[in-house]
């Protein structure tokens, strides 16, 4: 049996598949927790690494391997390949004068047409205006820019800091995929687009080349074959194997809404951002601050847990009664809000009940992810079907409110780590040369169930501007 291990190193932890090649069947897996906060020294990625590596086993037998990582982050390397400081993640805002300031240079069509994108606070081209701008003694330092899984995947092949690695700190040995790069904003259908990259920065710099697909990045130092990698959304699109008319709503740290399609998207808005994918194809692809983290406050306000909060809100009417929450707790992404707070409004005396309030958390979560599908679908992309993934996906009620507030039918495929999965996959492909149609078990699609006014209501709160 021929073994591969995929990765998913996420804002909270980091997660280790190791499935059959040829069948996908789980072998065995392993994690290891992350640190909390918004700035993060990559170190502590690799020690979760190795950590979740020891958790599932070891890699005994395993002949590939790929990592799928959290976009956007910005990993800055000075010359002897030593972080030159703590890594900014892409839920990290205080970027979001330096975005406005590139916009304003360089003009949302023009930044559209040249990379897909339209800065925002997340991208990396953001957090490296603001190193210039905040930091510069660091920014001056910086000799190479990479992304959390193009370190990760570096540090695995045996590079790093002399004394800290056996191959040393070969910056140019640094490798990436066009699904992350295209989250970086200074990286398009051309390629690097170095401009962009200097007008950042202050300076060029290494950047990690861009691999294939299914093109290897090397070997560890035990001989392991190394996948290019991919981004989180990217590589869960591939683990869900999503093809055209799927639309992957995905519910976690962030809240995502994206499609797989042939053509690439350049949306002036910045609303959908017109990433690539891990296969050669295109990601449109909004997303949200808030989603998960949005029910896991609101169960704590109440006392329960995530069943009693589903368990409540379905004791609600759609609506909630009139009560409604805008869930900008830590600011906002899509739309772009990053000062913004959180608000409820419509409470009455009557609809102050623990039913309402559950009810109108994981409507108010829902709704902001229907705003982004709207958004997608605005591009000209054909949605067929939702595939409802995060552990969010598993409560009843997010099931069956999802089925209320998506005018497109549900399918919640079977719990996975996907983004592991989808790592695994591309481990696969790498290895035998063809990608593997791996099985994917799901339940059966819900029927939609709109109820107008749950949107109707969030539409007004939001048109009112309450949060900004």
């Amino acid at each position: 049996m021929s073994l591969v291990a995929g990765v998913d190193s996420s804002t909270q932890s980091c997660k280790v598949v190791i499935r059959d090649a040829a069948t996908g069947a789980l072998v065995r897996s392993g994690r290891a927790a992350h640190p909390d906060g918004t700035e993060v020294d990559p170190a502590a990625w690799w020690g979760a690494l190795l950590q979740a590596f020891a958790d599932a086993g070891g890699l005994d037998g395993v002949e590939a391997i790929s990592i799928g990582g959290q976009q956007h982050g910005m990993v800055v390397l000075d010359a002897e390949g030593r972080v030159v400081r703590d890594a900014l993640l892409w839920n990290d805002t205080r970027s979001a004068q330096a975005a406005r300031d590139l916009i304003a240079e360089v003009g949302a069509d023009a930044y559209a047409r040249r990379t897909g994108v339209v800065p925002v606070a997340s991208f990396t081209a953001t957090k490296l205006r603001w190193l210039r701008v905040t930091e510069p003694a660091n920014a001056e330092r910086v000799a190479a820019v990479a992304l959390p899984h193009d370190w990760l995947t570096w540090r695995l092949r045996g590079y790093g800091p002399a004394g800290e690695s056996p191959l040393g700190p070969v910056l140019e040995e640094l490798m990436t995929d066009r699904s992350d790069a295209s989250g970086t904003a200074y990286w398009g259908a051309g390629g690097y687009d170095r401009e962009l990259l200097v007008r950042a920065l202050g300076h060029d710099a290494i950047l990690p080349r861009v691999l294939g697909p299914a093109e290897a990045a090397g070997r560890t130092p035990d001989g392991i074959l190394v996948g290019p990698g991919a981004g989180d959304n990217a590589a869960a699109a591939l683990g869900l194997d999503a093809a055209s008319g799927d639309v992957v709503v995905s519910i976690g740290t962030s809240g995502t809404v994206f499609a797989v399609t042939d053509a690439p998207v350049a949306d002036p808005s910045g609303t959908v951002a017109g990433f690539a994918d891990a296969t050669g194809r295109f990601l449109p692809l909004i997303a949200t601050l808030n989603a998960a983290r949005v029910l896991d406050a609101t169960a704590g306000l109440l006392g329960v847990d995530h069943a009693e909060l589903g368990r409540l809100a379905l004791d609600a009417e759609p609506g909630a009664s009139g009560a409604v929450l805008v869930p900008y707790f830590e600011g906002e992404r899509t739309p772009n809000l990053p000062h913004a707070t959180a608000s409820f409004s419509g409470l009455t005396l009557a609809n102050t009940t623990r039913p309402s309030i559950a009810r109108a958390a994981i409507e108010g979560m829902l709704c902001g992810l229907a705003d982004g599908l709207d958004a997608v679908l605005g591009q000209g992309v054909d949605a067929q079907r939702v595939l409802l993934i995060g552990g969010a996906a598993q409560n009843p009620a997010v099931r069956r409110i999802a089925a209320q507030v998506f005018d497109v039918p549900v399918t919640v495929p079977e719990p996975g780590e996907y983004v592991a999965d989808g790592a695994a996959r591309q481990a696969a492909w790498v290895l035998a040369g063809e990608r593997p149609t791996w099985p994917i078990a799901a339940a059966d699609p819900m029927a939609v169930d709109m109820r107008e006014v749950i949107r109707r209501q969030y539409a007004e709160r939001t048109a009112a501007g309450a949060t900004r």
